[in-house]
């Protein structure tokens, strides 16, 4: 337990990306909406998907699959695919998932560093994972998920 990060979030929305549960922390997801009409940003990172409009503010958004580095064909229900809106400090960020999942609460649980075997990376979002109902989920660091600046760099 020592090797990840000291977060004190103890509830956590999970979704599927690719067949696996990822989750964010329930207190840096400000909503969960429909996947809807996005601009495309010319000369983008090739995981951001475009930008939409979101009551007055340009929010960018990701594609979940392309930014954690997953097999792009979507192989579930069309109906099921929604926008994760995860806040962080000021920002706001869309994240397009397959599917939402249940809340994930880890009170008490044996979260456990990422596992051996990746590539380690010094901005990669995945800082734990957790058992859950016979497999495991995958616990992300927003910040790092979304490629935003520690508050120090942001002053």
């Amino acid at each position: 337990m020592s090797d990840i990060p000291n977060h004190t979030h103890d509830r956590w929305l999970s979704f599927r990306l690719g067949g696996q549960l990822y989750a964010a922390p329930l207190q840096e997801v400000s909503e969960v909406i429909r996947d809807g009409e996005l601009t495309p940003v010319p000369g983008a990172a090739r995981d951001l998907l475009g930008i939409r409009h979101l009551r007055g503010r340009i929010v960018p958004v990701l594609d979940g699959r392309r930014r954690l580095g997953l097999p792009e064909v979507h192989d579930g229900d069309e109906g099921e695919v929604r926008l994760v809106m995860l806040s962080h400090g000021p920002h706001l960020v869309g994240l397009r998932v397959d599917a939402i999942g249940d809340l994930v609460h880890t009170q008490g649980a044996d979260m456990t560093p990422p596992p051996p075997g990746g590539t380690v990376r010094q901005d990669d979002p995945v800082h734990g994972v957790l058992p859950w109902q016979g497999g495991f989920v995958a616990l992300l660091d927003v910040r790092r998920l979304c490629r935003l600046p520690l508050e120090s760099e942001a002053a």
